[in-house]
């Protein structure tokens, strides 16, 4: 019998809805899996931790261009929210989370994240002009400018170009300029190809984050239902090998998994989150859509990530 009424599983969009149903049940005072990047949830496995410590490396020491990639749902996201939450005064940072390579030049996207007026956004050596003389006045004012791109694989080659050309500004031993890419796999691809090779040997620091592995899973689990109140033992171990399974160890698609199953244990009036209502989730299909990697790819068997 499915956990869900009717074996069919409510609408879990409305997280308003979602924090009064867990409130109620299990006594939470918010959604321990919600999909929306909170650095106050973050869990600091030992990988995001090396993760955030290259990421700080390479913004405090002046490093050129850092790369941060991953696969999605791995936390690249919430790892910048963290950084852009704690950066020194002596820094801008400016995030670009949704350019791509064929949405309006990428100069306008830069000036617009540094909220930089330009009497000229149509003309690239204008909007160049504008760019380098904030860089220089920030300089002048002891400040460093830092550029995040957030999903930078969309980019493509010829704007990642532009981007190089950008560090031009930076002159002799003082960096003026910084650049944080953060992407996709395919980023580490584009990034690696022969025709990249002038921007890779700009590229001082580099971290790929895995997923996490099953230890880690349950660790994560646990640490998310503390933060939302909760004792931290509303997952049996069996429902979270079982989500492990499903998820391959990316947290994104863990947040999907878990929100449904408290759901589905709150419908069934059940204290805790069994293998069972765990594998109610999954037999109703509600993670097709969001691309568990056990349901697209069955063949494929999970291994632990070193941490």
């Amino acid at each position: 019998m499915s956990g869900g009424p009717q074996g069919r599983g409510p609408s879990y969009r409305d997280e308003i809805v979602a924090t009064e149903l867990f409130s109620s049940h299990f006594g939470l005072t918010g959604n321990p899996f919600s999909l929306v990047p909170d650095p106050s949830y973050l869990f600091w496995s030992p990988l995001h931790r090396k993760a955030y410590t290259v990421l700080e490396y390479g913004m405090l020491t002046g490093a050129p261009i850092t790369v941060l990639t991953g696969e999605v749902g791995t936390g690249k996201t919430t790892l910048i929210r963290n950084l852009l939450d704690n950066a020194p005064d002596d820094l801008r940072l400016g995030l670009l989370s949704n350019a791509q390579a064929n949405r309006g030049d990428l100069y306008r996207w830069v000036l617009n994240a540094f909220d930089i007026p330009t009497d000229h956004p149509d003309d690239p050596v204008s909007m160049f002009q504008a760019f380098q003389d904030f860089v220089i006045e920030e300089y002048a004012q002891r400040r460093r400018v830092v550029v995040i791109i957030d999903e930078a694989q969309n980019l493509g080659a010829e704007r990642l170009e532009e981007l190089r050309m950008l560090t031009n500004i930076n002159s002799g031993s003082d960096e003026l300029l910084q650049i944080i890419l953060v992407g996709q796999p395919q980023l580490k691809a584009l990034l690696t190809s022969p025709d990249m090779r002038q921007f890779a040997q700009r590229v001082a620091v580099y971290f790929d984050l895995s997923a996490l592995d099953q230890k880690a899973v349950g660790k994560y689990i646990r640490h998310r239902l503390k933060r939302a109140g909760g004792t931290g033992e509303e997952f049996e171990p069996d429902a979270v090998r079982r989500v492990y399974e499903e998820t391959g160890g990316l947290p994104r698609i863990i947040n999907k998994l878990c929100d449904l199953s408290l759901v589905y244990a709150a419908s069934a009036e059940s204290a805790r989150v069994t293998e069972s209502i765990v594998n109610d989730v999954l037999n109703d299909g509600l993670l097709i859509e969001f691309g568990s990697p056990a349901l697209l790819r069955p063949d494929v068997s999970h291994r632990d990530a070193a941490e």
